[in-house]
Formats: structure tokens, C-alpha cells, sequence
């Protein structure tokens, strides 16, 4: 039986695309698009400035939709008069299935070269790859996090810069992948070396998804993908990697902090650049320091190293 899902949309002053965008990703865990183009899987510099966009969640067709269609026609009452041209207008619902979506994927989402030597391929897509090509090859599914948004273009840059000189040396460095998604960079740090990744995400189709795309890539054996919480993973790591909303990432700044080994580095991303300053504070008074900030679009990525 295929899987349906019900999708809601909602057309905005082109201002209020990320406000609302953000706020569509903490009620709805099976993905945002922007004029039917998907949150982390397309690149938003292609998207044409028009005066308005449409914004669309994505929901399973099983869960309360009467009540999350209430919060956002709350949250958009609430926020809109604070951008020109605003005027609330019910969403257009309509009815996909799996097999809608998965056409969809197919037809938009085409090899990407992030930095000097990864490259983000649809399983479906051939790319002829050079000697130091490092191929990541994706199957998003209903999970998100493909590569091209930038938040996870900046995280991926990040661990090219850091881990490609050291690929054939011997070491053991082991990470930890918060909110994994689609399972990208963690197939990206047991490419580049990384010797153990624990990802995690408490989305379970997320979980099938990362697992799924681990076996792709032959990295099953460096990788081990589960839901469980931040709060229960045991040990620490040279690198932890959250790519997830700023307000989280300072919430949970206690635990991320206590699974970085000394020495190691944390690396933030998901953090608009007007909340930059939020996300530092927050990480101010533990024990690490911060070691770089880059920068694309309106995105941030921040990374931090552990004192030793």
C-alpha cells in the first residue's frame, strides 16, 4: 500500500520566505519547499525573486492536520504584519503518494560539486568523476538534507577542509552526526576518513532513509544510524556535527558540548546570520572556543574546538 501524504501551501511576501519556512520545519518533520522546490535538496540562488513565494509542509495524512493548519493561520496572523504586503490566505492542500514524490525528486535534483573534491549524486544520475573525486551518492527519499541547501553545503566544505589531507594517514577519529536526515554528512566523514560515525535523528524515516543510503555508499561498516536522543548517546567524539534550527542548538549546547573530545572540534550549522550572535553566547561559558565562522547566503556555519 503506498504511503500518502498531504501537503499544505501557503503563499508569502518573498521577506517572509525563511521566518516562515523555519517555523513550517518544527511542526512538520517530513520536509519544507520553497515554490516546489525542496528545503536541502535544491540550491536557493536558482529560485527567481518574485514579490511573493510559495511555502510548502509536508504532513503524513494521519496526523492532527486541523490543528497544525490552526498553529501556522495563528503564527502567520501573528508575524505577517511585520512585512509589506502581507495577507493571510488559507493554504492549498492537496494529496501525494510516494510515488509522486519520488518522480519529483528524480526530475530536479542533479549532480552537485560542493567544494574541491565532493560531489552530491542522485543515485539515478552518472558523473564522471576525476581521480580525486569523492562521490556521495543519495537517494533523499522523504528525508532531506542532500547537500545543496547551504547550511549543509557549508558543514560539508567544512569537513572536506579538515579531513582530506588526512585520508591516508592512519588514525581512528571517530564523529557524531546529530540530526542526520538523508545521511550526507555522515557519508561524507566515512569518505573522508572518519574511521566510526554514530548518526542520529528522531524522525525514524529519516533513520531508514540514512541507513539506506550508508549501504549505497559502502559505509555501512563505519556507520552505525539510530533515533536515539542527544541526551542518551554515550561517549565523545574528535567531531560533532549539528545541522539543525539555532534555538536547538543552543538548547542543547550542554549535551553537544560533553560529546566533544578535547581537542575536538563542534561544527554548527542550520543558523540564519542574524542569529549568529544567539548561537556564540550560547556556547560561551563551556569549554570551548571558537575556531571559525563561514558564511553563505544568509546562512552560517559555526565551528567551535574543545580546549584540550
Amino acid at each position: 500500500m503506498k504511503k500518502e501524504w498531504i501537503q499544505l501551501s501557503y503563499e508569502v511576501p518573498d521577506a517572509m520566505v525563511d521566518t516562515v519556512a523555519e517555523f513550517l520545519i518544527e511542526i512538520s518533520s517530513h520536509g519544507v519547499g520553497i515554490d516546489n522546490r525542496t528545503l536541502d535538496t535544491f540550491s536557493l540562488d536558482s529560485l527567481e525573486e518574485t514579490p511573493t513565494k510559495t511555502v510548502t509542509a509536508y504532513f503524513q495524512s494521519d496526523e492532527c492536520l486541523d490543528e497544525s493548519i490552526r498553529d501556522i493561520k495563528t503564527f502567520l496572523i501573528e508575524n505577517g504584519p511585520n512585512f509589506p504586503g502581507f495577507i493571510y490566505q488559507d493554504p492549498t492542500i492537496a494529496r501525494i503518494t510516494d510515488e509522486d514524490w519520488s518522480t519529483s525528486w528524480k526530475e530536479h535534483f542533479k549532480p552537485l560539486r560542493v567544494g574541491k573534491h565532493l560531489v552530491v549524486k542522485p543515485t539515478w544520475e552518472d558523473f564522471p568523476a576525476g581521480p580525486e573525486d569523492i562521490l556521495l551518492n543519495i537517494d533523499p527519499g522523504m528525508a532531506f538534507g542532500t547537500g545543496t541547501h547551504p547550511t549543509t553545503m557549508l558543514c560539508l566544505t567544512v569537513l572536506e577542509k579538515v579531513l582530506f589531507g588526512l585520508r591516508t594517514e592512519e588514525k581512528s577519529l571517530t564523529a557524531l552526526d546529530v540530526g542526520t536526515g538523508s545521511g550526507i554528512l555522515t557519508i561524507a566523514a566515512a569518505k573522508l576518513g572518519i574511521a566510526h560515525i554514530s548518526a542520529v535523528d528522531i524522525d525514524p524515516e529519516a533513520v531508514k532513509i540514512a541507513q539506506e543510503n550508508c549501504l549505497l555508499n559502502g559505509v555501512e561498516e563505519q556507520v552505525s544510524v539510530s533515533d536515539t536522543p542527544l541526551a542518551m548517546v554515550t561517549g565523545s567524539f574528535d567531531i560533532v556535527l549539528a545541522n539543525i534550527l539555532a534555538e536547538d542548538l543552543v538548547r542543547m549546547a550542554p549535551d553537544l558540548v560533553a560529546r566533544v573530545n578535547p581537542g575536538g572540534l563542534l561544527i554548527l550549522s542550520g543558523i540564519l546570520i542574524e542569529k549568529e550572535t544567539m548561537v556564540i553566547d550560547g556556547y560561551g561559558n563551556s569549554t570551548m572556543t571558537l575556531a571559525e565562522v563561514s558564511r553563505e547566503g544568509e546562512w552560517s556555519c559555526i565551528v567551535f574546538q574543545r580546549k584540550k
